[in-house]
């Protein structure tokens, strides 16, 4: 088989498929569908082969490279186990909006941030949108393939999607998941599913092979500890122990709620995140 060019490019399918090719055009590959891919793949004259593919097409194919793998949720649980107090803004950052909801950023400029910060991993988390994560992804690859020996952040895939948690409606983030899962189109629609249950939002992440952590604990006008207890019955992976619910500038977490917040997931075996929830133009603060 003749090859375009003597590049090549590993490509990971997500739900297990596997195709090792060929791309003078990476970018492209990324915007169209798997099956348009193959299509063209096998055809010489769009100048892109394979060495090898599966039948089984059911999702869109993420190079991973060098790269954290965007769908890995161990690797999510490892860095979530280091993060402390200290680790937002400048190490971590898992609660970031762009232009893609109601945040000021432009995708490809807020992953450029986190290359300039120095972060270590981060997750765009617009509101119902995966169509942010997307085009931070490619503009990620876009990079690593520019500078291959620049160090980048791992960039998981990312949401925001409201639910009813024992009667207080919250906002719940949800990680490392698969985008095309069918169980959670329905959430990713660009608004809220109306009088959703919280539990339904986390079976879905979950069966996307996702975490589902409990955004901003403390800003729903319902004590924590009824929330974060009734969050850890039906599921959750964690909560976001670390947050800023004033806004301060610079950037750091609120102490009273944190330790209150810390002591919980510490007593139901949750895992502690954080985040600036980003919305306006810095990742260095929420506005």
């Amino acid at each position: 088989m003749q090859f375009a060019n003597n590049s090549i490019t590993r490509y990971k399918l997500v739900e297990e498929t596997i195709c090792y090719g060929v791309s003078n055009n990476f970018a492209t590959i990324l915007a169209i569908s798997p099956s348009a891919f193959l299509e063209r793949a096998l055809d010489p004259s769009h100048g892109h082969s394979v060495m090898s593919a599966t039948s089984t097409i059911q999702s869109r194919f993420l190079s991973t490279g060098s790269l954290g793998d965007p769908l890995a949720a161990d690797a999510l649980r490892r860095a979530w186990a280091t993060v402390d107090a200290d680790s937002c803004p400048r190490q971590y950052n898992f609660h970031l909006h762009t232009v893609c909801s109601d945040g000021k950023l432009e995708p490809e400029v807020l992953i450029e941030q986190a290359i300039e910060l120095g972060l270590a991993g981060l997750a765009i988390t617009d509101h119902h949108r995966v169509s942010g994560f997307g085009r931070a992804w490619q503009r990620l690859q876009q990079i690593a393939r520019a500078c291959p020996q620049r160090s980048l952040p791992h960039l998981w895939s990312g949401v925001e999607i409201n639910g009813w948690l024992d009667g207080t409606e919250v906002h719940l983030l949800g990680y490392a998941f698969d985008p095309d899962c069918r169980l959670l189109s329905r959430y990713l629609q660009g608004s809220a599913v109306p009088v959703v249950q919280a539990v339904e939002v986390i079976n879905a992440l979950h069966e996307a092979g996702g975490m589902v952590v409990l955004a901003h604990p403390a800003r729903y006008g319902r004590s924590v500890t009824e929330l974060i207890p009734a969050a850890a019955r039906l599921g959750v992976d964690g909560v976001e122990t670390y947050y800023a619910y004033k806004n301060p500038i610079p950037w750091q977490p609120s102490p009273m709620q944190t330790r209150v917040v810390r002591e919980l997931s510490a007593t139901y075996g949750l895992f502690d995140t954080c985040g600036t929830d980003t919305h306006g133009p810095s990742l260095l603060s929420r506005l």
